[in-house]
């Protein structure tokens, strides 16, 4: 199937066809026509997927009937997301699909002046992204109506609820229309999110490309047992002996992120950090100079890792495991995308060990285990960690990553 079986407009078709896209992926295939027949969407997929075109293009199809050159530009659209990263990147998304239409699309967000986007919302906007803090915020201040409001889009429902959000979440779906479309996306469905959905959702359309335990086909994963102490050494030791041009490093805290960035800079390996407590200017440096390869390593906490989309990122690296299993998927869900293969490589020291079994109780299997390197642990490793021994691990290469199959059509899978 191409994007041109699925009844879009011309304009739509052309901006696809600019990005060099040709062929939906699974969820933009299922997504796209029932968000076009205006039905409610309960959607379950992973990131790396395509989800938010799959979301994106019918919305700006719908609008783009009812909106004129000349017409007034009233809030009609309403996009939740989790994260400043994540509200910037799907309004990119909108802006770029949606080049040949006459729809203004804008994104708010905490973290910078909101002068900007009091006046983007005085001339007037179809399509706002949002986290949800500061939309509360500036209609505590009755500068944002939602009154107009025909789409409403929760994304990365599960990410809202362990972020804290949910609660906000509430309060705005109390401002909207009750008779709107609403579609909700979440890579997993815990209780809370599932009660949400049927509070919100009317005879919604269930949609799920893939098991949500999951991880993205294609992506190489691998465990190394190691001291805490000796993470740091083994970290430069991979870098410097690997051919991996980039590689996403996952720290536990920002403080942790700062100190792992300045160890990797006096090492001579280029590093920026990126978390909740960097401004959003210096964030948004952080991630464009990685994206054009003037960085070599990022390194970022969970929540600011939301909303990194990096073409062809071969690496990710776990230097500490996170202690939710379903936030693994997440994090090497940054490579093997667009239909490369990527690599995922995991530090877990004595005290990470049951976190890595809830990992791979969540995986239904074992990761790897990387046993030859020069900072083996101290510790006895029990009998059930050890699985498939990888000798040569010192002359192990993390090279880019090369497409999988023949193909040389293009699969759209930003989420």
């Amino acid at each position: 199937m191409n994007f041109e079986d699925l009844d879009l407009i011309p304009p739509l078709l052309q901006a696809l066809k600019d990005e060099d896209y040709s062929i939906p992926t699974p969820i933009q295939e299922q997504a796209i026509p029932v968000i076009l027949q205006g039905k409610d969407v309960l959607g379950s997929a992973q990131t790396g997927t395509g989800k938010t075109a799959a979301f994106a293009v019918p919305i700006l199809q719908i609008l783009k009937k009812e909106v004129t050159p000349t017409g007034s530009h009233n809030i009609q659209a309403l996009i939740l997301a989790p994260t400043r990263e994540l509200c910037i990147q799907i309004k990119d998304s909108f802006v770029s699909y949606g080049r040949h239409l006459h729809l203004r699309v804008s994104a708010i967000y905490g973290g910078v002046s909101q002068r900007p986007q009091e006046a983007a919302l005085k001339v007037g906007i179809d399509i706002l992204v949002a986290t949800p803090g500061r939309l509360l915020d500036l209609m505590n201040q009755r500068l944002v109506r939602l009154s107009a409001v025909k789409i409403f889009v929760l994304d990365e429902a599960d990410q809202m609820l362990d972020m804290g959000f949910i609660h906000d979440v509430k309060r705005i779906i109390t401002a909207l229309p009750v008779q709107r479309q609403t579609l909700l996306f979440s890579a997993t469905m815990p209780t809370e999110i599932s009660r949400l959905s049927s509070a919100i959702l009317k005879d919604p359309v269930r949609i799920a490309v893939s098991p949500i335990t999951s991880t993205v086909d294609g992506t190489e994963q691998y465990v190394y047992h190691v001291d805490k102490k000796n993470k740091k050494n083994l970290l430069i030791h991979l870098l410097k002996s690997g051919k991996s041009e980039q590689a996403l490093v996952f720290s536990r805290t920002k403080h942790g992120a700062n100190k792992l960035s300045e160890e990797l800079a006096k090492a001579g390996i280029s590093s920026e950090a990126i978390h909740g407590n960097k401004s959003q200017a210096a964030r948004q440096l952080a991630l464009n100079n990685f994206k054009l390869r003037k960085t070599r390593v990022l390194v970022a906490t969970d929540i600011a890792a939301r909303g990194i989309d990096v073409a062809e990122l071969p690496l990710v690296i776990n230097f500490d495991l996170p202690n939710v299993p379903e936030t693994y998927i997440h994090r090497i869900g940054r490579t093997g995308r667009a239909g490369l293969l990527g690599k995922a490589v995991s530090f877990c020291d004595e005290e990470e060990r049951d976190d890595l079994k809830g990992i791979e109780k969540l995986l239904s299997r074992k990761i790897p285990v990387v046993d030859e390197h020069p900072f083996p642990t101290s510790v006895l490793l029990p009998d059930d960690s050890v699985t498939k021994k990888l000798h040569s691990a010192t002359t192990r290469s993390f090279g880019y990553a090369k497409k999988r199959g023949g193909s040389t059509k293009k699969n759209f899978h930003r989420s």
